[in-house]
């Protein structure tokens, strides 16, 4: 196969999956190594980018996904008639947060941090497919460990759970925002 044959494969493979395809697949699908399949997904991403396409290759965890431009979204939503991503409640998003960085945490654990029952909080980011049991803890009753999905990532734009801004402590008293300028 010539390059642009992998590309074109590597391409097909990505649209028709309509989720993130790992970087193993990837390189088995065309019978290359890993590192070369990078490069060639690499490739592919900063063509999307500079031509200024209405794709877009993105690296979610240790796969690729092929999604629609943010220039284009507003567009395309005008047109779309399927089911708008309804935002997560504040309640919704200080769980996730407490998931996202404490993970794997259990419900008591986050309960212990909000001060308020958090079942339907759980229950919701569950639902919403960006929360999952990630395990048990190996303590009497054995509660229910969560942590963050691909789908998480795949909402708020991270490749990896690393991504997230870093927490510091507050300064001051009343002070909004907890995570730092990088």
């Amino acid at each position: 196969m010539k390059m642009n044959e992998y590309e074109a494969v590597i391409e097909a493979a990505l649209f028709v999956a309509g989720d993130s395809v790992s970087l193993s697949a990837l390189a088995d699908m065309i019978e290359m190594d890993k590192a070369t399949t990078k490069a060639i997904v690499n490739t592919l991403i900063t063509r999307y980018a500079n031509e200024n396409r209405g794709m877009r290759i993105i690296e979610i965890g240790d796969g690729y996904q092929m999604c629609t431009s943010p220039a284009c979204f507003e567009t395309i939503r005008k047109i779309y008639k399927g089911r708008e991503r309804q935002p997560l409640t504040p309640a919704l998003l200080e769980t996730l947060a407490i998931i996202a960085y404490k993970q794997p945490v259990t419900k008591g654990d986050i309960e212990d941090i909000r001060g308020v029952n958090s079942d339907h909080a759980v229950n919701r980011l569950v639902e919403k497919g960006l929360v999952c049991e990630v395990g048990r803890m190996d303590t009497p009753g054995k509660p229910i460990l969560f942590g963050t999905t691909t789908e998480f990532l795949r909402y708020f734009g991270f490749k990896s759970t690393e991504e997230l801004p870093t927490l510091r402590e507050p300064e001051m008293e009343g002070q909004m925002s907890i995570f730092t300028e990088e």
